[in-house]
């Protein structure tokens, strides 16, 4: 408790010295939304915090950075109450504290645990190993994975919607009022092209280090689209079997095969690409409290692309068995953790931008 608060004064600190200078007001929506608070309770650095972008582009342009005496290093500062707002907003709190002290060991001691007890399942009882002919269902019935996998995403769902409105409630807004067709399509579009990525001068923002680059944006854009892409890819199955009565596995040139394997790939390369940039990022810019977080999160996705790219090449052969049990435990494990991890940044990241529109009607 000591340290959040110390966190959240730290804060402060520099946000009342950013909003007397005032040097950095175009650099993205946190300096308009600042200067319009002459004070600054827990609910607005909560907002802030969200709506950074951690682009760093205000750390380099700032006269009172380190080793000035005033130590303002909004990226690291923001970055480091974003974080606490994980564990505040998620739902139910008693798991999300847990999570918080060692996310990247739960992350993974959970996902050996679903291997192996996936791995048991997939041995008793079915067809012999070498006898699968590239079915799925052979291993574990439709109805199984629809009952496991619908009850995780119902799950998630529940859990991060609770976790959004313990959002809205703290940074002091009602959902009659925020959510309008207006501030959501300003705020949708800001978060879907990442335009606070594209930084001051439109293309690209001060990361890894103080030389403006486009990456962060891309790897970002390939990151999320291809998670959508494998999203539509299960819907569309779904879809198939529902309504069509069409059996998996598809042919290649099939809906949901073109946009699990596009949006595979896509996954793939936007996660390593984001650890790649982690890896060069700026030690005066990188929040280390966050980085076991990002990490685990980052090695989750990338794990899902291509634990899946491998099940579908590898399909028809002996490894049929033990790649499905290693992906499906990979995807279980994500949805089950997803409410207490880096995935939730995107949704308060959004309603931090649904709230600024709000706030600035006049620049939209």
């Amino acid at each position: 408790m000591q340290q959040l608060e110390h966190l959240i004064e730290d804060a402060r600190n520099a946000v009342g010295i950013c909003n007397s200078c005032r040097y950095c007001e175009g650099f993205c929506a946190v300096f308009p939304a600042l200067e319009q608070r002459l004070d600054f309770t827990r609910g607005d650095l909560h907002y802030l915090a969200n709506l950074c972008h951690n682009c760093s582009e205000c750390y380099y342009a700032c006269q009172y950075a380190p080793p000035h005496e005033f130590n303002v290093n909004l990226p690291v500062q923001l970055a480091a109450v974003r974080q606490t707002t994980y564990q505040t907003y998620a739902w139910p709190g008693a798991i999300a504290r847990g999570f918080d002290k060692s996310g990247l060991l739960a992350s993974l001691g959970f996902l050996l645990a679903l291997v192996v007890l996936l791995g048991l399942a997939a041995l008793i009882g079915g067809p012999p190993m070498n006898d699968l002919n590239g079915q799925f269902y052979a291993i574990f019935p439709h109805g199984v994975l629809a009952t496991v996998f619908g009850l995780a995403a119902l799950w998630v769902v529940i859990a991060m919607g609770m976790g959004f409105r313990n959002f809205l409630k703290d940074v002091g807004e009602k959902p009659s009022l925020l959510l309008t067709w207006a501030h959501v399509r300003q705020g949708l579009s800001d978060a879907l092209s990442l335009k606070y990525l594209h930084g001051n001068v439109k293309t690209g923002c001060t990361y890894p280090d103080d030389n403006i680059s486009p990456w962060r944006r891309r790897f970002h854009h390939l990151t999320f689209y291809g998670f959508m892409l494998c999203f539509a890819a299960t819907v569309s199955g779904t879809i198939f079997h529902y309504v069509f009565g069409w059996q998996a596995p598809y042919a290649f040139f099939s809906l949901p095969k073109l946009t699990g394997t596009i949006g595979g790939i896509s996954l793939a390369m936007g996660t390593a690409g984001q650890f790649w940039l982690k890896q060069k990022a700026d030690p005066d810019i990188r929040n280390i409290r966050q980085m076991g977080m990002d990490y685990a999160f980052i090695a989750q996705l990338f794990l899902a692309a291509v634990t899946g790219l491998a099940l579908m090449a590898f399909r028809e052969t002996a490894a049929l068995a033990p790649l499905l049990v290693i992906h499906l435990a990979v995807i279980l494990s994500l949805f089950i953790t997803m409410p207490f991890g880096k995935f939730v940044h995107g949704l308060y990241r959004t309603g931090a931008l649904i709230k600024y529109a709000k706030e600035q009607p006049a620049s939209h």
